[in-house]
């Protein structure tokens, strides 16, 4: 069952996407070559208790940490480690805030120093494939639309999207219903409806879009080692049109 929000949990949501959106801001001043990404993971974990709020992800199904931490080939869910980022790298920080009993999720790939011409491509076709999807977040709208934003426009730029993970309605819990496949067909699919609250975040891939599970049970990676770079924000459904709720430039 899909669960509606009313305009008062929506202000709830949009104040801890304000304080996650904040902490993305704080951790792009961070992103550099020898950095290590457990910095990171005590950053945001310390950030969100001065600020009265809680990492949801910690203890979600039995995960450690208040922050997914995905490096280079790793697609998602990748843990924070003492390894020093380097130059070149590609690094994707994911996190979900709980502040005051409201949600708001969101991950953004992020270049460590110098990268490539190729890898900037990767990392600025997934955030404009995220933008033309949460332009198909309207009222009426369905969500093969969304799908197909992204899928449309990704696989012309020459990549692939990742099919093994989805986007979710969030509220009371992490993942509710409906799941947001980041492909599929203009027109089809259920219809989105005032007070959805979602997340979009299509993970794009340089080669495949397979992948692949790593021993911890978590993370997950390219099947052909090729870059992943992943966007992701929680965006209410409004007759006004879509509403980011982690929008960090504000």
């Amino acid at each position: 069952m899909i669960n509606r929000k009313s305009k008062r949990e929506i202000e709830l949501m949009h104040e801890a996407g304000k304080l996650l959106a904040s902490a993305h801001r704080e951790i792009a001043k961070m992103i550099k070559p020898g950095v290590t990404t457990m910095e990171i993971e005590n950053f945001v974990d310390n950030y969100l208790a001065k600020h009265g709020a809680t990492p949801e992800q910690k203890g979600y199904q039995g995960y450690e940490f208040a922050t997914c931490a995905s490096i280079n080939d790793e697609i998602c869910h990748g843990f924070p480690r003492k390894e020093a980022l380097k130059n070149g790298d590609i690094v994707t920080i994911d996190m979900v805030v709980n502040l005051n009993g409201a949600l708001a999720d969101s991950a953004w790939t992020y270049t460590v120093g110098d990268v490539s011409e190729e890898t900037q491509r990767l990392v600025d076709v997934t955030k404009t494939a995220l933008y033309k999807s949460i332009e198909q977040c309207q009222v009426g709208k369905r969500l093969g639309d969304i799908g197909h934003a992204i899928q449309s426009y990704v696989e012309d730029e020459g990549y692939s999207v990742v099919r093994d993970f989805t986007g979710h309605g969030i509220g009371n819990s992490i993942h509710e219903e409906p799941n947001i496949l980041h492909y599929g067909e203009a027109g089809k699919g259920q219809r989105l409806k005032e007070g959805m609250v979602i997340t979009v975040e299509p993970m794009v891939n340089t080669g495949t879009w397979h992948s692949q599970m790593d021993e911890n049970g978590w993370t997950a990676r390219t099947t052909d080692k090729g870059l992943s770079a992943q966007f992701e924000h929680t965006i209410a459904i409004t007759k006004e049109g879509p509403l980011v709720l982690t929008e960090q430039d504000v």
